[in-house]
């Protein structure tokens, strides 16, 4: 059934902020987000590397831990006050959820917190501020990523993932259903005003599938991947380029060196006035993926980033996407 959102939540998010990974090799990462990719390096250490994008200001956005094994750390999101992060803390107490208050380096107030369907989150309400570099044009490179802007998630459970979130003030616009009904396999939610924050797709979950920065244009994406082939990571493009049904986007999809995917985008909508409803998509509708081009491959549908220490579980919902190898014949 579709949910309906608690526009009086506990506290007030405002926007996807930062994802944490941890990496294997700190210095390939890096190489690969600042070369490949162009994420702006705002600092590092011998185990952390902080990125962001070219137009933002606070001081990450994607953060790089070194570690023995690769794994989804943390998906962030800003809160508007640091009391906020105190109601916050009460709701994660009020509503039995795993949390824990923390210090980060570069953040303010933050915690985290396991969501009902086991993506590891966290919130902060402030971080250091840095210059912005979205009129450094000669410092634009490959995609020129400008913004942090939404994350996908896959979950075992769509409906008690969507159901959750909507609690706390997300808007849904747009959703994948069971041809015929409001039986949830994907949800696109938001806080921000436009397509997505936050999408959760149906799957063995959880497992974060790609966390995405918004780029100028159409023409970023073509550069990027020239520039991806031209340092030797070509064979890492995951997908595209092409051009999503749900949300309009133009994307490319990259795998880093331990194979965690982020996406490229650009040209999705605005999405602010209350009154208009979400998109619907059938399951059976193909265009829902992808308006034209080949589908995407089955590394594409089924591979993610575990989070540490957090089973993962089958779907709820069963299905076999019509995947690239299918449409080549490939067994």
């Amino acid at each position: 059934m579709l949910p309906t959102t608690n526009h009086n939540p506990a506290f007030n998010i405002t926007r996807a902020s930062h994802v944490s990974l941890a990496v294997t090799d700190l210095e390939r990462s890096r190489d690969f987000y600042r070369d490949v990719c162009g994420l702006v390096v705002t600092a590092e250490t011998d185990t952390h590397v902080y990125f962001r994008g070219l137009e933002e200001a606070a001081h990450h956005s994607l953060v790089l831990e070194l570690a023995d094994q690769p794994k989804a750390l943390h998906v962030g999101f800003r809160v508007r006050t640091d009391d906020d992060i105190v109601a916050a803390e009460q709701f994660c107490k009020d509503n039995n959820l795993d949390y824990q208050r923390i210090e980060k380096d570069h953040q303010g107030p933050t915690i985290q917190f396991r969501d009902p369907v086991g993506t590891h989150m966290e919130f902060t309400s402030s971080m250091d501020v840095v210059e912005r570099k979205m009129q450094n044009f000669n410092e634009f490179v490959a995609g020129a990523p400008q913004r942090l802007d939404h994350y996908q998630v896959v979950t075992y459970d769509v409906q008690k993932a969507t159901d959750f979130w909507t609690g706390l003030g997300m808007r849904m616009s747009e959703y994948t259903a069971k041809d015929g009904t409001d039986e949830l396999w994907g949800s696109w939610m938001e806080v921000k005003g436009n397509t997505h924050d936050l999408v959760f797709t149906n799957g063995r979950g959880p497992r974060l599938h790609h966390y995405a920065f918004a780029v100028p244009d159409g023409a970023s994406l073509i550069h990027a991947a020239d520039v991806a082939g031209a340092l030797g990571a070509g064979d890492e493009i995951d997908r595209g380029p092409g051009r999503h049904g749900i949300s309009n986007a133009l994307f490319l999809y990259l795998r880093d060196p331990d194979q965690h995917r982020i996406e490229l985008f650009n040209t999705h909508y605005q999405f602010i006035d209350l009154e208009t409803p979400p998109i619907r998509w059938d399951i059976s509708n193909p265009r829902r993926a992808q308006l034209w081009g080949m589908p995407a491959s089955r590394r594409w549908f089924f591979e993610a980033s575990e989070f540490p220490g957090e089973e993962v579980h089958e779907p709820v919902l069963q299905a076999t996407p019509d995947t690239l190898e299918d449409y080549l014949g490939i067994h």
